[in-house]
């Protein structure tokens, strides 16, 4: 082969290399808590000439399995892990923005709002209140014509955020809840309630179940018109859920006073504050093999970053305070490649 070919192959096949490394869309998994919102994100961003980004909801769980694996390129969760955890599988926890679990029915011809307090939830959701008529009900929702149906639950049939967080907070207003059921990601429902997978899955269930009842995010409330539950929070007040209301629960608490994201944002003592709020998460390699293979996952959370709170507004979520936003490039520092070629996450 001629000199001059040999030079020009040489010159000419990496950026051949590095266009294609760039044309590989950026692979995300887990939470569907925010699925929504991330696929809208990765929409704008690609628009913005940012590249491919896919995301997938298949649950908290699987989204800690496959970026432990290394399987995807990010990992989302809405249960955290704790530093050990972090270290011990080499992975950099970002926080992402806030939102809303609601516990939604199915009942057809509810003049206003059904009306619960966190003991009663936890009561119906242990099988022990088993008819919408039932006294206690009855009780929060004075002048409402309740049917004398059976109250029909339905869960996440895999590891879940939603589900992580639902049963925190019940087991945190429950006695009961906390010594028969207790918080986990998959809990061990008492009964046998209808299953159903990821939040999109639950609406389905939900919308075929008269007399059902569900806990899906906000944002699945908002597009799909469902029978938002009002909750007694911590102020007992009973309010419903807005984007106010989870930014209400972040202002009394530590993620707000502190900056730390890993606060619990449940049952907050102020008046307007969502009693089930959380904050959701993503997960990437910490020690990526070459920098090239982590910067496009970087690249895409970083610019969600910069422009969370005018993408987040009016998704159905509220971005992360201020305290907390200041904090984040930081986090974007402790992923060390391998190869020592950081990435450069902050332009395309």
């Amino acid at each position: 082969m001629p000199f001059l070919q040999r030079l020009t192959l040489a010159l000419v096949a990496p950026l051949c290399l590095a266009t294609a490394a760039l044309a590989q869309p950026v692979r995300g998994q887990g939470a569907t808590f925010p699925s929504q919102v991330y696929d809208t994100w990765a929409r704008a961003f690609a628009k913005a000439g940012g590249g491919s980004v896919a995301y997938k909801g298949t649950g908290s769980g699987d989204g800690i399995k496959q970026i432990t694996a290394r399987a995807v390129d990010f990992g989302g969760t809405d249960a955290p892990l704790g530093a050990a955890e972090l270290a011990r599988n080499k992975l950099v926890q970002i926080p992402m923005l806030v939102g809303g679990i609601v516990p939604v029915v199915n009942l057809a011809g509810l003049a206003a709002p059904l009306q619960l307090n966190g003991e009663v939830l936890a009561d119906v959701f242990l099988g022990r209140i088993k008819l919408w008529s039932d006294p206690r009900i009855a009780a929060l929702n004075p002048g409402v014509a309740l049917p004398a149906v059976p109250i029909k639950r339905v869960v996440r049939a895999e590891k879940s955020g939603s589900s992580d967080g639902f049963s925190r907070y019940l087991a945190g207003v429950s006695a009961a809840f906390k010594a028969e059921v207790g918080a986990s990601p998959a809990p061990a429902w008492p009964g046998e309630p209808l299953k159903a997978e990821g939040n999109d899955g639950m609406v389905q269930a939900l919308r075929a179940t008269p007399g059902g009842i569900a806990y899906v995010s906000y944002d699945r409330v908002l597009r799909d018109k469902l029978g938002a539950v009002k909750l007694r929070n911590a102020a007992g007040r009973f309010v419903a859920p807005s984007e106010r209301a989870f930014s209400a629960a972040v202002l009394e608490s530590d993620m707000h006073r502190q900056g730390d994201d890993l606060a619990t944002l449940l049952d907050r003592p102020g008046g307007d504050a969502w009693p089930i709020t959380l904050t959701s998460f993503v997960l990437v390699d910490a020690e990526p093999a070459t920098g090239a293979k982590a910067q496009g996952a970087l690249k895409f959370l970083y610019w969600c970053f910069m422009h969370g709170d005018d993408l987040t507004r009016g998704s159905g979520f509220a971005p992360l305070p201020v305290s907390v936003q200041s904090r984040l490039a930081a986090r974007f520092t402790l992923v060390r490649p391998k190869d020592g070629q950081l990435p450069a996450y902050q332009t395309f």
